[in-house]
């Protein structure tokens, strides 16, 4: 009996401990925020570091300070970056798990575009000078900044483009030019801006024209009909930038309400007396979205989501083929890895990747997919093939600190829900693309009618089999309307796991 009630005595002070832990934590932090706790961790976990550093990958927004989320990205160093993910046990104890990934650089809120640019896309700018072929696209979740980085500040729908990357890649070209070993090569330079939206081409400087990506005879990407605008110095760069930006298809997200909905590249080219030289591939990509956020909104958001996905899908799947020195590479599975198959490909191409992450808690799993993406990329080798550098990645494991691996490729494969939803999607585009050019078909044949008074009165007592082109257009509108119901199916089937 004694020592029962030894134990009890010991439970009701330890009881009282955590209580008073507790109640001096809550004095501590705001009692309204709903994380208060997991903050604590964090902030425990921060005092822990030899070196700290108080750098965020960008501040938190308006949204995320109105839901007061806490900051859960931590940089002890330049080079690495942890992560902090809540996770509930069992029994609904709170606990992080922290894992960590290394990077080149890394650049908190107070760094301004010009330094990002500095360590990331300025060493590749002489690279097309020596007859090359450079890459620096900027990846990451919506709202995480891409386009701010890439093409500048921007104040509602007016744009200060020369404070962003294309800008300052473009400076450095010109400066370049005048340097005396290239003042006498008689350079020329041009500039394209061209958009990937829904698996379509558009040229951002010719009024939206839509353009076609073919290989030629020296299985060369070209993208046919892309005007080059020539530019003579930097002030004219920055009207092309504004151009193009302004005619950029963007909508309303559930992460953001004004998101970029296509893939956007920037491209400065050098020619001497017509002929290619080198060409420099600035592109921010399309915000990735979870199929679970998308599922919901209209059809058109679901389309542009899915074809996002998708096109970013393949573009880790190019990556991962190549990393592992595979003998075909799935280019030719997106519009957007045609374009950059230059990047990847080459003796003398090099790429360089921004990843974009929000620090708030809402963001983690955002923020974890887009790190383990970066990873992948990093590994890369596009001079050796990257299958040692591959191989390596495979047997060690990304740093981790607490439980849990830096990389699960299990976690960025697609599910069999939005599997089929993607399918559903890329049948619809076709089939509507199909039935527009049915319809255009039918009308041309309508309307040789005007010259032939009996034409429709034979229409009219005609089945409707006897006019073929009428018959095409029909059973493609049947085909679009069943690939309209696998769509809607998919999405209810997706919203439903979701909950």
């Amino acid at each position: 009996v004694r020592e029962m009630e030894k134990m009890k005595n010991k439970r009701e002070e330890k009881r009282a401990q955590m209580n008073e832990i507790r109640t001096k934590q809550a004095q501590e932090f705001d009692g309204s925020c709903p994380n208060w706790e997991f903050a604590q961790m964090i902030k425990e976990f921060r005092a822990t570091l030899d070196c700290r550093c108080n750098w965020e990958i960008r501040p938190l927004n308006k949204q995320e300070l109105l839901k007061k989320e806490c900051d859960v990205i931590t940089v002890p160093s330049k080079c690495v970056l942890l992560v902090h993910e809540p996770k509930h046990k069992v029994d609904l104890t709170k606990y992080l798990e922290t894992q960590a990934f290394r990077f080149d650089f890394s650049f908190d809120e107070s760094s301004s575009n010009e330094m990002v640019y500095r360590f990331t896309a300025r060493p590749l700018v002489e690279t097309i000078f020596e007859g090359g072929k450079a890459t620096c696209f900027a990846y990451g979740q919506t709202g995480s900044g891409k386009t701010h980085t890439m093409g500048g500040d921007f104040s509602g729908r007016v744009q200060n483009a020369s404070k962003g990357i294309y800008a300052f890649a473009s400076q450095d070209v010109f400066l370049l030019l005048n340097q005396p070993r290239y003042r006498s090569q008689n350079l020329e330079v041009y500039v394209t801006f061209f958009e990937i939206y829904n698996g379509k081409v558009f040229d951002l400087l010719n009024k939206k024209a839509k353009l076609r990506v073919l290989e030629d005879g020296k299985q060369q990407v070209q993208v046919v009909g892309l005007q080059e605008k020539q530019v003579h110095c930097a002030e004219d760069v920055f009207k092309m930038i504004e151009i193009g930006t302004a005619s950029r298809t963007s909508g309303q997200t559930f992460a953001n309400a004004s998101s970029s909905r296509s893939h956007a590249c920037f491209q400065i080219i050098l020619r001497r007396g017509g002929k290619l030289i080198g060409k420099f591939s600035l592109v921010d990509l399309a915000g990735n979205e979870r199929g679970a956020d998308t599922c919901s909104a209209d059809r058109q958001t679901r389309m542009e989501g899915a074809e996002i996905n998708k096109s970013l899908l393949a573009l880790k799947e190019c990556i991962r083929a190549l990393g592992q020195n595979k003998s075909h590479t799935p280019f030719r599975e997106s519009k957007l890895t045609q374009v950059l198959r230059d990047s990847f490909i080459g003796t003398n191409s090099r790429t360089c990747m921004i990843a974009m992450i929000s620090p708030g808690m809402s963001s983690c799993e955002y923020t974890l997919n887009t790190l383990r993406y970066a990873d992948r990329v990093k590994e890369l080798s596009p001079h050796s093939g990257g299958g040692e550098a591959q191989n390596q990645m495979e047997t060690e494991e990304t740093l981790t600190v607490g439980e849990g691996s830096g990389y699960n490729d299990e976690e960025e494969d697609i599910s069999p829900h939005m599997s089929n939803f993607c399918e559903a999607l890329t049948q619809i585009t076709e089939r509507e693309e199909k039935a527009v050019e049915q319809l255009r078909e039918l009308r041309q044949v309508c309307g040789r009618g005007e010259s032939n008074p009996g034409f429709y009165k034979h229409l009219a007592f005609s089945e409707p089999s006897a006019l073929p082109c009428h018959s095409s257009f029909t059973e493609t509108l049947d085909a679009l309307r069943a690939a309209m119901q696998l769509e809607e199916q998919a999405s209810k089937q997706m919203s439903q796991q979701r909950r």
